[in-house]
């Protein structure tokens, strides 16, 4: 440049020159005025009238020329000052005044250094391409010549001004960034990582992972993102702000979809999982890499414990985690897949834990997920283990059909509830029984020990020394509640012989002798239970036959408990051949037999319902004995047998008793008086015996009962005749009279004294209507031998007279009824001769079986005249006799003063 100007035009010729972009011309002029253009003008120039449309490539290299203090220009190059020539001085001075350059903040540039200047001049440039023209990428051209030269630069580059172009040009371009790259660098912590993955989202899982390694990561080596104070909460002299609300964001992803962001923690390695890119190098110190690795466990153990799936995609994904997290904190263990743990339970991992059984870390697991006080996600081993252990628990329990959560296995554990945990293992059994169709025998090994490890995550069968209680999912319900279910579950499906080789064969059975014996019963009740046909050659109850006898050496024939089952099942057979109806529309169904408070009573239901029942008397009679047996009568029969001789003896005796009332009272019902006339001689009349004495002493109000309505019984048209007479009066009205005295003398003897007086009322009623059919029968008799008289007729003789002591054997019914006429006999008459004539006359009445030797040898010819005494009397002895031993006055009887005489 050949001639000299003024320095405000050579400032104003500078301004000019880097509007137009000229840089090299601008770099001349500033090699030949350096007294004017020295670096700091120079650079303020630049940056106040260099367009920021200009492509940093048009001057970085200028730039690193004034960095290393070695300007260079285009040899032979000639400036044209033209543009300034035409100002006068003054004017130039004016104008240059008015350029307001833009100052340079320059930072640590108290030793003036140019490099200095440079790096300020940079810093400015990038603020002003980004918030004039949103250049995001020109940035990276801008600062990549200076990286290598100035390590605060890079550093700045590194963590503020990357994660920023980052995320507005390569990773989310959709939207124009919230803020400016000066704006962002302000921006608090929280608020500028809420800014970095705000355009993230938690439905691609790689992109959070992208996003966390190449925004967040490195945007955690800025040091103004770390605080050095005590932080009360951590125990440690750091904290993170920004890091925080990281991990908030994570956690706040994983409620909403887990899938993806277990994807991104598997992908994302953590703090040292970095991408700087454009050749850039950091790094943390160690205690900041082993806090943001500590933090980044908490934040996954925590996201484990907010899920609340229980697929089995989303708890493969937990356990991965688990792993993975494990792993990242020099865990040494090795880890089974989830795959190869379902196919050999051997494999499943031993684990204790202190904190089972413990309600305050059901809220830990809800309620500061992310604070490093909280025992459940501290990042320890233990913690670690104990969030591996449950999320194995609920894959296997959703794998064998009741989905878990791992929050859910957690409450299970931690709160406790032995009820509620008796509800889930039933649950268990009932999927497992579902589910495996094919009942194949190795599945249900497999299943067993499952819910086995369940119970106390492997500390016995590892035989690690660990105490069991309260370990594990299960752990509050006792071993051999989970082996009786087990069991009762086999049993259920039929699986009689892997029940006997796993509880019965086994060198060390897991259950007791009477434990097992107990199951098994109550397992022959379920199926009795879920029976709808009462044969028990069919369904259910064939299965209870099945299972009673399933083990022959714990529970033999001679078992009370398998004679009990025995008996019900006899009970209920028996049943099946009738028609029975409880409630309209509704078959008789086994269970009604067994939960019935009063099981006799079905026996009457079943005579009202099948005509003609009551003759099989006795097989009613086995039934109820077997419903006594099977302790269907005794209180609580349905959860403890009958456990002595007097229950069983008592029952017996009341059951006979009701049974053999109820089938005469069938009788009566369907008109067939002759039936219930027999039952009443045979089985009420006769002298009862039982087993026990105490027995005898029971209330009977049955007996007594039926014989009373038997002997009530008035015949109708509709009454059905009988089938032979024998010794009987052929007279079908006197007969059936003598037959209802009968059965009310019966009455009378069964009958509590209370009872005696309304008795004695039908009884009277009853010989006033034999003595009026006697009477009618004898007038009937004499008309007949008036109207056969043969006195009239010429050559018959005078009737012979009949000496005193001749028989009377050809005695007519109407000279028997004028002797009947006589005053009757006193009680204590009929008494004695009711012991007299007892034993040959009535056998079938029991009272009168114990007869005195004294009245058998009596004359001959007494014992004829007396059997001629009429039936009538023989009723009234016979129902009478047993009043004489302080009853008698009841009857208001007259007192015969020469009975002792004419005796």
């Amino acid at each position: 440049m050949g001639k000299n100007i003024t320095p405000a035009k050579v400032l104003l010729l500078a301004a000019y020159l880097a509007a137009q972009g000229d840089i090299d011309k601008l770099a001349s002029l500033a090699l030949h005025n350096a007294h004017v253009l020295h670096i700091e003008i120079l650079l303020r120039v630049i940056l106040t009238y260099l367009p920021e449309t200009a492509e940093p490539c048009a001057y970085t290299e200028f730039l690193r020329d004034l960095s290393d203090g070695q300007l260079r220009a285009p040899a032979h190059f000639e400036l044209d000052t033209s543009s300034v020539d035409i100002l006068n001085d003054e004017t130039a001075v004016k104008k240059a005044k008015k350029l307001h350059l833009l100052p340079l903040y320059r930072e640590n540039a108290e030793n003036g250094k140019n490099d200095d200047l440079v790096r300020d001049f940079i810093f400015q440039r990038a603020y002003r391409i980004n918030a004039e023209v949103g250049a995001l990428s020109q940035l990276v051209d801008l600062l990549r010549p200076f990286l290598d030269k100035d390590p605060s630069l890079n550093h700045w580059a590194a963590s503020t001004v990357l994660p920023f172009v980052r995320r507005s040009c390569e990773y989310h371009t959709s939207d124009s960034p919230e803020y400016s790259l000066s704006e962002f660098e302000n921006l608090p912590d929280r608020t500028a990582a809420r800014f970095l993955l705000s355009d993230s989202t938690e439905e691609d899982g790689e992109a959070i992972g992208r996003d966390l390694r190449g925004l967040i990561a490195p945007w955690l080596h800025n040091e103004r993102r770390w605080k050095h104070e005590n932080a009360p909460e951590s125990g440690i002299g750091l904290s993170c702000p920004g890091w925080e609300q990281v991990q908030d964001i994570i956690l706040s992803w994983a409620t909403k979809s887990w899938t993806s962001v277990s994807s991104a923690i598997c992908h994302w390695e953590g703090p040292r999982d970095i991408y700087f890119g454009e050749h850039l190098t950091m790094s943390l110190s160690e205690d900041k890499v082993q806090y943001l690795l500590k933090t980044y466990a908490t934040t996954a153990v925590a996201c484990v414990y907010s899920v609340t799936e229980s697929s089995e995609d989303a708890l493969r994904s937990s356990y991965r985690v688990c792993c993975i997290t494990r792993k990242r904190l020099d865990d040494a263990e090795s880890f089974f897949t989830l795959e190869e743990i379902m196919s050999d339970f051997t494999l499943l991992p031993a684990f204790k834990t202190i904190l089972g059984g413990d309600p305050s870390m059901s809220a830990f697991m809800r309620h500061d997920l992310l604070k490093t006080s909280n025992p459940l996600t501290s990042a320890t081993p233990e913690a670690l283990k104990l969030i591996t252990a449950l999320t194995i628990s609920a894959f296997v329990s959703t794998s064998l059909g009741v989905p878990w959560s791992v929050r859910k296995a957690g409450d299970l554990l931690f709160i406790g509830d032995e009820r509620e945990q008796k509800g889930e293992l039933s649950k268990l059994l009932r999927a497992i029984a579902d589910r495996n169709l094919r009942n194949d025998d190795t599945c249900w090994k497999r299943s067993r020990e499952a819910i086995l490890w369940l119970s106390d995550w492997g500390s016995r069968a590892k035989n690690t020394g660990l105490s069991s209680h309260s370990c594990g999912p299960l752990g509050m319900v006792s071993r051999d509640h989970i082996e009786t279910e087990i069991l009762k579950t086999l049993l259920s499906k039929s699986r009689y012989s892997l029940s006997k080789e796993l509880y019965e064969n086994a060198k060390e059975p897991p259950l007791a002798r009477d434990v097992l014996q107990d199951a098994v019963y109550h397992s022959a009740l379920n199926a009795f239970d879920n029976a709808s046909n009462p044969n028990r050659t069919r369904g259910g109850l064939k299965k209870c036959d099945e299972i009673i006898h399933t083990f022959p050496s714990m529970l033999g024939k001679s078992s009370p408990t398998v004679k009990r089952v025995e008996a019900l099942l006899r009970a209920s057979h028996a049943l099946s051949d009738y028609r029975l109806v409880l409630k309209q529309g509704e078959p008789f169904s086994p269970v009604v037999l067994r939960v019935h408070s009063d099981p006799i009573i079905i026996i009457e239901k079943v005579l009202n319902q099948n005509p003609k029942a009551y003759t099989r008397l006795q097989e009613f009679l086995e039934m109820g004995a077997n419903m006594v047996y099977a302790g269907l009568t005794s209180p609580g029969s349905s959860i403890r047998p009958a456990v002595t001789s007097l229950d069983v003896e008592r029952g017996l005796f009341v059951a006979e008793k009701r049974i053999v009332a109820m089938c005469i009272e069938a009788a009566l019902n369907e008109e067939d008086f002759e039936t219930a006339y027999s039952y009443v001689v045979s089985r009420v009349g006769k002298a009862t015996t039982t087993r026990l004495d105490q027995a005898i002493t029971m209330p009977d109000a049955w007996s007594w009962t039926a014989a009373l309505k038997a002997g009530q019984y008035i015949r109708t048209e509709r009454s059905q005749q009988p089938t032979h007479l024998g010794t009987a009066s052929g007279n079908l009205e006197i007969r059936h009279l003598e037959q209802r005295i009968e059965c009310l003398a019966t009455a009378i003897r069964a009958a509590p004294p209370a009872e005696l007086q309304q008795i004695l009322k039908s009884f009277r009623r009853c010989e006033e209507q034999l003595d009026s059919a006697i009477r009618e029968e004898a007038a009937n008799e004499a008309a007949w031998d008036a109207a056969g008289d043969f006195s009239a007729l010429p050559g018959n003789f005078d009737p012979a007279v009949q000496r005193p002591g001749q028989s009377t054997r050809n005695m007519t019914a109407s000279t028997a009824a004028r002797q009947g006429e006589e005053a009757p006999m006193s009680l204590f008459d009929l008494s004695r001769a009711t012991a007299r004539i007892a034993q040959r006359n009535f056998t079938a009445l029991p009272s009168l079986q114990g007869t005195s030797s004294a009245a058998e040898s009596h004359a001959p010819l007494q014992e004829q005249t007396e059997s001629r005494t009429r039936k009538r009397d023989q009723l009234r002895e016979a129902a009478t006799g047993t009043l004489v031993s302080g009853v008698g006055w009841l009857l208001g009887a007259p007192v015969n003063g020469g009975s002792a005489g004419n005796e």
